[in-house]
């Protein structure tokens, strides 16, 4: 009976790690291991596989190794990854509600508030019937830092200041939205600015948060910074390929999706004490921050909400986003 009984020990443990070997998920971000979102990353791999006891594998690729970054839902998509955990607005080529999914310029106040719509208001299920589902991929969940800061060689007060500023911008809602104010936005890649602020070319940049654009150097140049942010809060995601998603056991799933949530809160509160921790410092190195008015911020809005409506009707799918953002605005009194 002993030995029955030993035997079966054995099989018992050998079969643990084949187990471990059942479910395998190829993972490609934009962001580096070292960068902040990048540890976030590891720990929400690490929680996972706690959680799950290894019942599950995730290779995750850092820095677009695979792929570029806007090709990578189309790759989870056709079964060359399994997941996306990248941008959003770079899906923009597919459907122009991906812009207003990712990033509706001057839309929220924190990302407290996104999230909230994202998880709590019906966002997550607006964005899966009207833009995941036609590329055959499951949302798992949105996350993100927080507002980017303006960097400038000159002062950014208010809206005065917008007028004929030329700086770096991403393409798409932003320029449109900052050209009618009557600045000169120039598109760029994010690596391209630094220099392009030394040697002149851009007055200014929308690059990123205040901490990251302290980290690229901009305000070795750029003296002038708008703090706390209010135009642009893009947002991250981790979707996956339904067939890759559907082969998960619920256990696993729900591993993956309180793991992600719990980086979504974590990752707002360290942009927040990071930039505060940068706000400080560079403070007393001589760069001036506006923070702007009440007044200010709302009438941004308010002219922003002219260019999402145009955004709208560019597609029956970006229409349906733009109305979900705006029927949680208005609950919560960001838009009348």
């Amino acid at each position: 009976m002993t030995k029955y009984l030993v035997g079966a020990a054995v099989l018992a443990l050998t079969a643990v790690p084949a187990m471990a070997q059942d479910h395998k998920l190829r993972i490609q971000t934009h962001f580096n291991a070292e960068s902040t979102p990048g540890q976030l990353i590891q720990r929400f791999i690490d929680e996972v596989q706690t959680m799950t006891g290894g019942a599950v594998e995730i290779q995750m690729h850092y820095s677009s190794e695979v792929v570029a970054q806007n090709e990578v839902m189309s790759a989870a998509s056709q079964g060359i990854l399994d997941c996306d955990m990248g941008g959003i607005t770079g899906n923009v080529g597919k459907d122009a509600g991906w812009m207003l999914a990712g990033d509706i310029m001057g839309g929220y106040d924190t990302p407290y508030q996104f999230l909230s719509w994202f998880y709590h208001a019906g966002g997550r299920e607006v964005v899966q019937e009207h833009l995941y589902d036609a590329q055959d991929m499951h949302v798992v969940g949105f996350w993100l830092q927080g507002h980017e800061s303006l960097s400038s060689t000159a002062p950014l007060a208010g809206f005065a200041d917008l007028k004929d500023w030329k700086f770096r911008s991403p393409p798409g809602l932003e320029t449109e939205i900052f050209a009618s104010f009557g600045a000169k936005p120039v598109v760029m890649d994010f690596g391209e600015v630094p220099n392009a602020l030394r040697t002149g070319i851009v007055d200014g940049a929308d690059a990123s948060t205040l901490n990251t654009n302290a980290n690229l150097g901009l305000f070795d140049v750029a003296k002038h910074a708008t703090y706390p942010g209010f135009h642009s809060m893009p947002a991250e995601q981790l979707s996956c390929n339904k067939g890759a998603w559907g082969k998960l056991p619920a256990s696993v799933q729900k591993a993956i999706e309180v793991s992600l949530k719990g980086i979504a809160l974590d990752l707002a509160l360290l942009t927040e004490i990071r930039d505060n921790e940068t706000a400080t410092r560079i403070q007393a190195e001589g760069v001036t921050l506006y923070d702007w008015s009440t007044e200010d911020r709302k009438a941004f809005r308010e002219f922003a909400q002219g260019r999402w409506a145009d955004w709208g009707a560019k597609s029956p799918a970006a229409q349906a986003v733009l109305d979900s953002h705006l029927s949680f605005m208005g609950s919560v009194g960001l838009v009348n």
